[in-house]
């Protein structure tokens, strides 16, 4: 969609704006990162409520998410992603509602899982270890 707004709107002037309601938001920011080649404004998902154009919408893309796959792709997103997502749970928490990242969920329940992993030895040159 972006390539026919271009051959009519300078790029300087396009802005784009991402909601997450059929879980497309992450792929749609990258393949617009790629086209317009130009950083934008990440949304604060941490408040959204919903679409009401589409039943079952979760609104907008949630900043942890994006700025998760951004790290994930190499880019520099200068923000501590451990903070904001910890900021995230903090204000969900605060509004007594699950958080809507799928970054803090993700790694909520790697961190929960390692935790719960059996410690075994090392073994040292030469020896058996299980």
């Amino acid at each position: 969609m972006l390539e026919p707004v271009l051959d009519v709107v300078p790029i300087e002037k396009l802005a784009v704006q991402f909601h997450d309601i059929y879980g497309q938001a992450l792929s749609n920011i990258l393949l617009s990162l790629k086209i317009l080649d130009k950083w934008f404004r990440l949304p604060d998902g941490l408040l959204h409520s919903g679409c009401p154009y589409a039943k079952g919408a979760t609104g907008n893309v949630v900043t942890e998410d994006v700025a998760y796959m951004l790290n994930g792709l190499g880019v520099k997103v200068h923000v501590d992603l451990g903070k904001l997502i910890m900021a995230g749970d903090c204000i969900s928490k605060h509004m007594g509602r699950p958080s809507s990242s799928k970054a803090l969920i993700s790694l909520s329940i790697t961190l929960t899982n390692a935790s719960k992993l059996k410690r075994f030895p090392v073994a040292v040159h030469g020896e058996k270890s299980l």
